[in-house]
């Protein structure tokens, strides 16, 4: 198919937009293509969807999205990390994240107790209510026996509109293999609390083991996306995958690892529909989501 030069005044949408990269080449093209397998993996009954969540996506502005996503019935399994979630739960409990300057002076930004994410800051202080919440419910989350039952009482107790309480209300399973990683396991220093991650292992495996088709979306890598791999590997593979991400694939780390290289692990169906995205998630995701939006 021969390229067809962008032209503004058929741009009236997002939609529209999507649609006119289908006609060009790069990235923008592969960003068409993503949002296609995307949609396509939603209108499947079939399929159930795995969304791994890597990265500061909380922070950066993408909270939002996971929320319409979950509320829309659109994914069916989130594996995040713990970062996030933490995040998550601190607006939840009230505080902000704000727009900085990757340019600060680090040194100024300590003495004021500001935490910086790139250009996003975060007053350190939010630590002290984060630790206060869970004194408050230390009793009630000691007593369960895996990450996911952990964070599904967490979405029920989190006081706000947040990431975790639309996961319980909608009850979507959240995993989180490296929760210790992250300002919630910190919480738990000196205190005794015995969380089975084999018993989310088996879990996740047994969903991906019963679903009919299954589909993926990586935003970034890291363990998000390899947790799911996993839980892949155990049957034939995705048949629907789409990868965001801007790292490389040469080094060998999962995060940049072509999507093909799963079907010689089972982890990608030999005939699945895939893409590899090379992009700011923070680009591509809100235009992807507000597009298929639009179409549906």
């Amino acid at each position: 198919m021969e390229i067809k030069h962008f032209n503004t005044k058929e741009v009236k949408t997002v939609r529209d937009l999507t649609n006119q990269f289908n006609n060009l080449g790069f990235q923008a093209k592969k960003l068409a293509q993503a949002t296609n397998i995307i949609e396509e993996m939603f209108n499947d009954k079939d399929c159930t969807v795995f969304l791994g969540l890597a990265g500061a996506m909380v922070p950066a502005g993408m909270k939002q999205i996971i929320i319409d996503l979950i509320n829309n019935n659109q994914i069916d399994v989130l594996v995040t990390t713990g970062a996030n979630l933490t995040h998550d739960l601190i607006e939840a409990l009230g505080h902000k994240h704000v727009q900085g300057s990757e340019k600060a002076d680090d040194k100024e930004l300590n003495k004021q107790e500001i935490n910086r994410i790139y250009n996003v800051y975060m007053e350190n202080k939010v630590y002290k209510d984060l630790e206060d919440f869970f004194n408050k419910h230390f009793k009630e989350l000691s007593q369960l026996t895996s990450t996911s039952e952990f964070l599904n009482l967490l979405g029920k107790l989190a006081p706000k509109d947040s990431i975790l309480k639309a996961a319980y209300n909608q009850n979507i399973p959240i995993f989180c293999p490296a929760l210790s990683d992250s300002g919630i396991g910190l919480m738990f220093l000196d205190k005794k609390i015995n969380l089975n991650e084999f018993n989310d292992l088996n879990k996740i495996v047994n969903i991906s083991w019963t679903s009919k088709r299954k589909g993926v979306i990586y935003i970034g890598g890291g363990v998000p996306k390899n947790y799911i791999q996993q839980s892949m590997q155990f049957t034939k593979g995705a048949d629907y995958a789409v990868q965001i991400t801007m790292d490389r694939p040469e080094i060998g780390g999962s995060s940049g690892a072509e999507l093909k290289e799963g079907i010689s692990w089972n982890k990608l169906q030999k005939t699945g529909k895939y893409v590899n995205l090379t992009c700011d998630a923070t680009i591509a995701l809100p235009i992807i989501h507000t597009s298929i939006k639009q179409k549906l």
